[in-house]
């Protein structure tokens, strides 16, 4: 061994100059190995100090056992490094480099070693280069003046004769190109394109996506380039190629309908890779290249989509790829998951939609969870495009609500709501209420809110619609979303007589339950309708009559016992006495009972009722205490106002939604449809220039109730119910109705004052509907109805969507000017599906006849994703309160 010195550097040369004596060593080749055998070979007093090597100094990192003493060491050797960088000619520079990367990584400053990076750039070694590369793609961006120097480096490096530096040259252009650099390279990254090195042209190829990416104008230039890609047999610049057209087809439709032509060449392609024997080259647990035919089916999707003609092309190879692809492993289930993607993307035959959706049927019983999760949200995205397909899949979708996993329960709750309609409604309600009854709690407010929303939409009868709102009220406790409390008592008073009663006694059951158990605290929602219902129509629960009313549940029993006049006071009293109920559930409670007064007959029953409301004269509760003392008036100075002020209510408007065949009783108008209330820091972004609104104070309370407040904001949005929707009830039973939704200011004005003034009837409008275009963005528009009516104008908004998904958690928003009066009615849904349509009612009251500006908010979430629409309108007519 005649230069056992020389052994150590054979590895820094790449692979194409790695042999002995080789001419591509230079003279700092040449340097460095000298430099290296001095130090092995000189004095301790002649030898320069030797750096710490990188896995030494991970060593010591990692054997820190504090921070401090992390950063000791971390700061100790960036001294060392820095000290080491003032040196001009350093044949460390390369190891220190390396180590600063790894400090960087670490979240410490390493800014110092930019001009370092540059130098190792500039070297003619290739080991230099690949580190100083790294190192500008990790230390380097468009932000630092450094960046503009290696411009040039890129430029040389572009042109160099070794494949490994353009390599790393293309690699980085790709990674830091800022659009001023990216302008100037790109006629070098497309000569690239053309080489004839396959390594040199699939490096080219994603340096382009990258430049495309950054800079779109830039697009034309490699479209020449670009489709000869295709003709390759490598596959390494097969997949590159495709990358690349994918970019370029999502971001230009022209570029889009360019490569229209080329779909036979994918066909051809993809048909290759089926019927391929086995390549250990490109085999992956016996698929041939999946990440290849990944790449295509997600071009043909994109280049079929809406193109009747491009999908016919595509139909017979993706049914092969269907029916051929081995399903045993994972490999096989990715390939079928992008097929079953394209399937419902394009234009494709029924007879293969279904084939999709069986699929997706088959990946819900696979053991992999990921795999089930992507077959729900699959199936929910493409559930309106072919129903019937899906709902074959039912049992096994609820059978995935039972799953372990939060995320497959969510997905598989979902789906299940998509998949109701008036044939399977109480077969998909059953198994969701007992659902609701298991799940966490973090799901009860989302299930419970769309199970009032399906049943409005497809109850077959009035009796099951009332039962199922009861069961979701009470298996949901004090999750319950505040606005279905309100919802509900807007369906019973609207229902007929006989339903009123029905849902009196199904209400009392309940009631009676809760304060016997003790349980009361934890579904103060069912208490709440509970006391409003019974306070309105108690005298049908006491009355003989009620025996006639048949109250048999579903198993075939019947709990309801006819209860005495006494009885019921006192499981007011139990309630009312009770420490743990909140202040608005017991404010429901204290006007029901005084209601009751003029719903029994008997006089012990009054005297009862009378000193239980003398009690809460000293509440301790300002708002139960003034209430409390008004209602003590009314059975003594004002006894005689007392029939009269506390008689039953006038049905309440209700927003019918869909037709209901009931059979087996009287039709009564559809519950309305679940809103969410909108809150009211969000809705001062609707209004420029208001002031700041402060609320009073809230009382802290379980979920389900929330105390009242006093909203300054309703008077700005007049009428615009901003305050927690749970307090809705009591200005249904304490206040001036304005809206289905509205909520009385109990702290502003006494509670007698204005006590149940009946609304202004409506006029019939008859002039024609003038139509104003508030919205018309990202597939979906919203349009104003608009009848003229004097001081009131009635406005319906319809949302129309030509969106190709549907959109869920649909709400729109509104609000005016101080002078006006705004009520909004309940919308016909909270789910837009494709090709469909949402309304809701508007009232808008002007007095003093000004020139009507509405400011609207419309949120969704569409394919997993929030979207946030605002716009103004002031497009109304100027006569439309004449």
């Amino acid at each position: 061994m005649a230069y056992p010195m020389y052994e150590v550097d054979w590895s820094v040369l790449p692979p194409d100059q790695n042999r002995r004596f080789n001419p591509a060593f230079n003279i700092a080749t040449i340097k460095q190995v000298v430099n290296e055998a001095i130090e092995r070979v000189a004095p301790v007093s002649v030898r320069m100090q030797t750096p710490t090597r990188l896995r030494d100094l991970i060593r010591q990192i990692r054997a820190a056992r504090t921070a401090a003493e992390e950063r000791s060491v971390v700061n100790k050797e960036c001294a060392y490094i820095r000290s080491t960088f003032r040196e001009e000619d350093s044949v460390w520079r390369c190891r220190n480099i390396a180590k600063l990367l790894y400090i960087h990584m670490l979240g410490y400053p390493a800014h110092f070693g930019q001009l370092e990076c540059l130098k190792l750039i500039a070297s003619p070694r290739f080991t230099d280069k690949r580190v100083g590369y790294l190192g500008a793609m990790l230390l380097l961006d468009e932000r630092q003046d450094v960046h503009l120097l290696i411009t040039n480096c890129l430029k040389n490096d572009l042109n160099s004769n070794t494949q490994f530096v353009v390599g790393l040259a293309l690699c980085t252009l790709g990674a830091i190109a800022s659009p001023e650099m990216a302008r100037d390279l790109a006629s070098e990254v497309e000569r690239l394109i053309k080489s004839p090195n396959a390594y040199i042209k699939k490096k080219a190829a994603l340096c382009a996506f990258r430049i495309i990416r950054r800079v779109p104008d830039l697009m034309e230039m490699f479209l020449p380039a670009t489709r000869s890609l295709l003709t390759e047999k490598n596959h390494g610049v097969l997949i590159t190629g495709v990358t690349l057209i994918t970019e370029m087809c999502e971001n230009s439709p022209d570029t889009l309908n360019h490569f229209k032509k080329i779909v036979p060449n994918l066909v051809r392609i993809l048909k290759n890779l089926i019927l391929a024997g086995y390549s250990p080259e490109h085999d992956v647990s016996g698929v041939s290249d999946p990440f290849l035919q990944v790449k295509i089916l997600r071009l043909l999707r994109i280049l079929g989509k809406n193109d009747a003609e491009a999908s016919e092309a595509m139909n017979d190879i993706l049914a092969q790829v269907a029916t051929n692809t081995e399903t045993s492993k994972n490999v096989g289930n990715t390939i079928l998951y992008e097929t079953v993607l394209s399937i419902m993307d394009i234009k494709s035959e029924s007879s293969l939609r279904v084939l999709a959706i069986n699929i997706l049927g088959r990946f819900l019983l696979n053991n992999d969870k990921n795999i089930r999760y992507v077959a729900l949200n699959t199936l929910l995205r493409t559930v309106h495009v072919d129903t019937s397909a899906v709902q074959r899949h039912r049992t096994t979708i609820l059978e995935c609500l039972k799953d372990p996993d939060v995320s497959i329960r969510r997905r598989a709750m979902e789906l299940s709501f998509a998949l109701i309609n008036s044939q399977n409604i109480r077969v998909m309600m059953k198994e969701l209420l007992l659902f609701l009854e298991r799940s966490d709690a973090e799901f009860k407010a989302h299930c419970s809110s769309a199970m009032v929303l399906a049943a409005e939409r497809y109850a077959p009868s009035s009796k099951w619609h009332l039962d199922t709102l009861f069961q979701v009220l009470l298996k949901a406790g004090n999750y319950l979303r505040d606005d279905t409390v309100s919802n509900t008592i807007q369906i019973i008073s609207s229902a007929p007589g006989e339903r009123q009663a029905y849902a009196s006694q199904r209400l009392w059951i309940s009631l009676e339950r809760s304060a016997v158990c003790g349980d009361s605290t934890e579904k103060q929602p069912i208490i709440q309708v509970a006391a409003w219902t019974i306070g309105e129509y108690g005298d049908m629960l006491v009355s003989e009559a009620s025996n006639a009313i048949s109250m048999v549940d579903d198993d075939g029993i019947d709990e309801f016992v006819r209860p005495s006049e006494e009885y019921v006071i006192d499981i007011y009293q139990k309630l009312l006495w009770s420490t743990q109920l909140s202040i608005t559930t017991k404010e429901f409670l204290l006007l029901s009972l005084a209601k009751l007064s003029t719903r029994f007959t008997t006089q012990p029953s009054q005297d009862k009722i009378r000193v239980i409301v003398d009690t809460f004269g000293s509440h301790i509760h300002i708002e139960l205490q003034q209430r409390g003392v008004e209602l003590s008036q009314l059975f003594r100075q004002y006894a005689n106002l007392r029939p009269a002020l506390l008689e039953r209510m006038p049905a309440m408007e209700v927003v019918s939604t869909g037709e209901r065949d009931d059979s087996d009783t009287e039709i009564e108008p559809a519950a309305p449809a679940h809103t969410t209330q909108p809150d009211q820091d969000a809705l001062l972004d609707l209004i420029i220039g208001s002031e700041p609104l402060s609320n009073g104070d809230v009382e802290h309370a379980p979920p389900a109730a929330n105390n009242n407040t006093t909203n300054d904001i309703l008077d700005l949005l007049s009428g615009l119910d901003l305050t927690a929707p749970a307090q809705a009830p009591m200005g249904v039973m304490g206040a001036p109705i304005t809206t289905p939704m509205s909520v009385a200011n109990n702290n502003v004005s006494p509670l007698l004052d204005g006590l149940f003034t009946s609304p202004a009837p409506i006029t019939q409008m008859q002039a024609p509907d003038t139509i104003v275009t508030a919205l018309d963005r990202n597939g979906l528009k919203v349009e104003l109805h608009v009848q003229r009516g004097g001081e009131t104008a009635t406005i319906t908004m319809k949302a129309h969507s030509t969106a190709d998904t549907a959109m869920s958690e649909f709400l729109f928003q509104a609000a005016v000017p101080r002078t006006f009066r705004l009520d909004m009615m309940s919308p016909s849904g909270s789910v837009l599906m494709p090709q469909g349509e949402i309304t809701q009612l508007l009232k808008v009251t002007n007095p003093s006849k000004t020139p009507l500006r509405l400011r609207i908010r419309i949120s969704y979430t569409i394919d997993g994703n929030p979207v946030l629409e605002q716009a103004e309108v002031n497009s109304f007519p100027t006569d439309l309160f004449n």
